[in-house]
């Protein structure tokens, strides 16, 4: 409309040419009377004016309009802002309030998982516990058991077992072994030797003097007992006792039957004068009836041996027999002392383990009994 008006003002109309739009009642009157008033001289100025009152007036009709426009539209974008904060606290409040409760819920299931692994290593310790407790019985079951069977097979009317018949016995020696007379050897046929080894008692009683060093070492062996022999109390004994008495003149097979001994996996079985070696193993390795594997003498072999499970027998005379005896009673005592099964005090124990030291030194020297 102003770039209208501009063109109009440049290019005015002819005089009594120009016709207006609309013109409005009271304008008519006004130009019919300023046409009267002014006689037809100022027509052309008055309608000028008329004109850009006109434009006037419509450019800021239209001015009010467009602002009234943009303040709806900015009404409008004030609440649709308005509406998103509100979104966005309400998705914030629901975003912390997970988070809280993914917290507690985390929370919650380590607690759990851990009491779930405190109960699961408590009873596992309470069943290993129970695992070794009912082991332990049933070793000592076991050995007691074989015990029984060894004392039961190797006893023979032209052979009596002394534990088996105390009567034997002499009343002094019955009642000393009566506190352990069950918990002897667990290997097959030693308790049998072990009984028939013992050499006859004098007839007046000895005196007896406890040594210091040996019975120190003793109790100190007796508080852990191991069958280590880097300890002191074994390590005398293996020095001065097992060494020499299993100390034969066929030191490979020497040495095969301490570590057979060591291991309670040896065998000593008596055999008829006809039986024949068995086994892989060369006869003249073995021995035989009338000749000795471990000392290589002519004697008149009344039991043979046998290592482990090999299957190979290998013939012993009495001396040896005995020797190797002595050495197993020792053993099987101080593995029944290891496993709880001697109840005795503690001087009537290292006596006792005296005594059978008596009886390897004795057997190392060649006294034997005259059934052996």
């Amino acid at each position: 409309s102003q770039v209208t008006f501009e063109e109009e003002s440049q290019n005015p109309p002819a005089v009594g040419h120009w016709k207006p739009l609309m013109p409005s009642k009271g304008d008519k009157e006004e130009a019919e009377s300023g046409c009267q008033d002014a006689g037809g001289v100022h027509e052309p100025q008055s309608t000028e004016q008329l004109n850009v009152s006109r434009l006037r007036s419509s450019s800021v009709e239209i001015r009010e309009k467009g602002s009234e426009f943009l303040r709806d539209e900015l009404h409008k974008a004030q609440k649709e802002l308005k509406l998103k904060d509100k979104e966005c606290e309400r998705l914030s409040k629901v975003r912390e309030q997970l988070e809280q409760e993914l917290e507690e819920l985390t929370a919650s299931l380590f607690e759990e998982a851990h009491k779930m692994v405190r109960e699961a290593n408590t009873k596992q310790a309470a069943a290993e516990k129970q695992l070794r407790e009912a082991r332990g019985k049933i070793d000592m079951l076991q050995a007691e058991v074989t015990a029984l069977k060894t004392l039961v097979i190797t006893s023979t009317p032209s052979s009596p077992n002394r534990e088996l018949h105390p009567q034997l016995q002499s009343p002094c020696k019955a009642g000393f072994r009566k506190g352990h007379g069950r918990n002897k050897s667990t290997s097959s046929a030693m308790v049998a030797a072990a009984s028939q080894n013992v050499p006859p008692e004098p007839a007046s009683r000895e005196c007896r003097e406890v040594d210091s060093i040996l019975f120190a070492e003793f109790q100190a062996w007796k508080e852990s007992p191991t069958l280590d022999k880097s300890c002191s109390f074994l390590d005398r004994i293996y020095r001065e006792d097992v060494g020499p008495c299993l100390d034969f003149t066929k030191q490979e097979l020497s040495e095969l039957v301490r570590v057979a001994v060591e291991q309670n996996t040896l065998t000593i079985e008596p055999v008829a004068s006809q039986t024949v070696p068995v086994g892989k193993v060369a006869a003249e390795e073995c021995g035989g009836p009338k000749k000795c594997a471990l000392s290589g003498l002519p004697r008149t072999c009344k039991h043979r041996i046998m290592l482990g499970d090999s299957g190979n027998y290998y013939y012993i005379s009495p001396s040896c027999r005995a020797r190797i005896t002595a050495v197993c009673n020792f053993f099987t005592y101080i593995r029944y002392i290891q496993q709880g099964l001697v109840r005795q005090d503690v001087e009537l124990m290292y006596w006792e383990v005296m005594r059978l030291r008596r009886e390897m030194s004795l057997a190392k020297l060649g006294f034997y009994p005259s059934e052996m």
